[in-house]
């Protein structure tokens, strides 16, 4: 797991967090910003996921190429 995977994780349940007090104190405002963390934060997910892919390609290709 890189930093992004957790940040973004991290943010998503804020963001859950904050759109269900949102939802309890009847704030459509408090509900759209934990949503939009939400979004952000699955995106930077999204991004350390395709980061570790990379990484995890770049070893499996000097691991082909070693004679």
């Amino acid at each position: 797991m890189n930093k992004d995977q957790v940040k973004g994780a991290a943010k998503d349940v804020g963001g859950k967090i904050q759109e269900e007090v949102g939802k309890l104190m009847g704030r459509k405002k408090q509900q759209a910003k934990g949503l939009k963390h939400q979004a952000e934060g699955k995106a930077q997910e999204h991004f350390g996921d395709l980061k570790e892919n990379l990484e995890d390609a770049k070893d499996a290709i000097k691991d082909a190429l070693k004679p």
